[in-house]
């Protein structure tokens, strides 16, 4: 069925059939309007639709996850996590569905069927996902969908910021777990960690030419936001460096998996419970606000773009601000 509306000074018609996505075109007269109508309203009558088109009922998402793992996700950053979400998604039954039959409602069912089984945030990274996929199609594969259907959806919210920091006597649990069969990077990677507030994949990156103990910095070249930046050491920080011996190109060259394990050998171990090695770095930014270091000096530090973002890292210990407001008082 064929709505033809006057937009302006031109005029605006829409087809729509069952079974095929709307088309919509503007022209100068309702004449010329009404004759695109008829002729798109024959070519389905006819099934002579563009090949485009025709695309739509031979697709589902699956092949466009499929090509979008294969030449989109290989550029990114975080192409292993990036990886994982498109494998998730290829299990579930949105990836059957045909491209003519997507809608909103596809994406709310994926949204409600995972949100049974993750946390919100989980999901809403997986439907990020999905959205960009959607949009890369749209835009730069020509593939005709008449709409991205996850912007029709309400994303899950991010769960709530996770505030945890070292308690007292955590850190001496786990140097005192370190055994002579503990992986010789664990103790130096938690140190720097704190004392420098870089993330687990800045530290695993980090090379030794990337490091000037004499001006006492190091230049991250690999960040999560793309932007590279050198960072202030700190005279611990130089310290831990001094003591590492330089037998590859990298300081740590080990990879995340083989760190992650080890970590979590050594925290069950110690017996510490609920702490992931992303809270070195929330401590490490934390401390530096204590410290007295101003908003840009930790931005410059953690290198965060938006100054906003820091409020998640900042849960500064009252006692820490009761010595601090002690001393002026003094």
């Amino acid at each position: 069925m064929a709505t033809i509306r006057k937009r302006g000074s031109s005029w605006q018609v829409q087809v729509r059939r069952e079974g095929h996505p709307p088309m919509s075109k503007s022209f100068r007269t309702r004449m010329e309007a009404a004759a695109w109508a008829r002729s798109i309203e024959t070519q389905i009558d006819r099934a002579e639709l563009p090949p485009t088109i025709r695309d739509l009922h031979k697709l589902t998402v699956a092949d466009l996850l499929t090509r979008y793992e294969s030449e989109i996700t290989p550029t990114k950053r975080g192409e292993r996590a990036e990886r994982s979400r498109l494998q998730i998604l290829k299990r579930h039954s949105i990836a059957h569905v045909r491209l003519c039959d997507l809608s909103g409602a596809s994406a709310a069912r994926y949204r409600d069927d995972r949100l049974k089984a993750v946390q919100p945030a989980s999901v809403r990274r997986e439907l990020v996902v999905l959205r960009h996929m959607f949009e890369v199609a749209r835009l730069e594969w020509g593939i005709p969908l008449p709409s991205n259907p996850v912007h029709a959806i309400k994303l899950p919210k991010d769960s709530t910021p996770r505030e945890r920091r070292l308690e007292d006597g955590e850190i001496g649990k786990i140097i005192d777990a370190l055994g002579s069969r503990s992986a010789w990077y664990v103790q130096p990677f938690i140190a720097l960690a704190v004392e420098t507030g870089m993330r687990r994949g800045e530290l695993l990156s980090i090379r030794w030419q990337d490091i000037d103990l004499d001006g006492r910095t190091a230049r991250i070249l690999k960040t999560k936001n793309g932007h590279p930046r050198t960072i202030p050491l700190t005279p611990k920080a130089i310290e831990i460096l001094l003591s590492l011996k330089r037998t590859e190109d990298r300081v740590f060259p080990v990879s995340p998996n083989a760190l992650r394990l080890a970590w979590e050998r050594l925290r069950i171990k110690a017996g510490v419970k609920d702490l992931r090695l992303h809270d070195l770095r929330h401590e490490a930014v934390s401390r530096f606000f204590e410290l007295g270091l101003s908003v840009p000096e930790v931005a410059l530090i953690s290198g965060h773009r938006d100054l906003r973002m820091l409020s998640r890292y900042t849960h500064l210990k009252p006692e820490k601000i009761a010595e601090k407001l002690a001393k002026l008082s003094a």
